[in-house]
């Protein structure tokens, strides 16, 4: 695990399960519907149980860059966010990440939330590059904590070593 402070706050990268971690949010990176499928959707799945997904029938479908929240159900963390990456090729892809992150976070600062865990959102069905998601995600995460007050740690779970090493160099140049 490797930590970065920007601001007084905290920028951590780790390698690991998303849904084990003990956070006020996780990010799920969703689809539209807001069904829980697989990758990260369905991990959350797995160890979060059925009510996550039955608060999501309730909610969804969102566009592409949107973010809502609801409860944990299972899971460590109290809150799960649905963040709806795109494709990676379709019209704006970058813009819709960036926003997709920028609408978690708002969420979870809207909320007072101490803590977010981020996956690589778009980086698994949907194809999005690593190192250009890492590029992108880490940027708004920066940004954010130079102008807000919570999260006070945004931590980016990454599943595999490759995708951990991509964001830590990343990291390390934008630091």
């Amino acid at each position: 695990m490797k930590e970065w402070t920007v601001n007084g706050k905290r920028i951590k990268l780790l390698e690991g399960n998303i849904a084990l971690m003990d956070v006020d949010a996780v990010v799920n990176a969703a689809n539209k519907s807001l069904i829980l499928g697989g990758g990260v959707a369905g991990a959350i799945r797995n160890f979060g149980g059925p009510t996550i997904q039955e608060e999501c029938n309730k909610i969804g479908p969102i566009e592409v860059g949107e973010a809502v929240i609801t409860g944990g159900g299972n899971l460590k963390a109290k809150y799960v966010i649905h963040a709806v990456g795109p494709v990676y090729g379709e019209e704006d892809d970058e813009k819709k990440l960036a926003n997709a992150t920028l609408s978690s976070l708002r969420i979870a600062n809207k909320r007072i939330m101490k803590n977010i865990a981020f996956p690589a959102i778009s980086t698994g069905i949907f194809l999005f590059p690593i190192q250009r998601c890492s590029e992108i995600m880490l940027g708004v995460a920066m940004e954010f904590l130079q102008n807000h007050d919570f999260p006070k740690e945004i931590i980016f779970c990454l599943y595999g070593e490759e995708a951990y090493s991509v964001f830590e160099n990343t990291l390390e140049k934008l630091t």
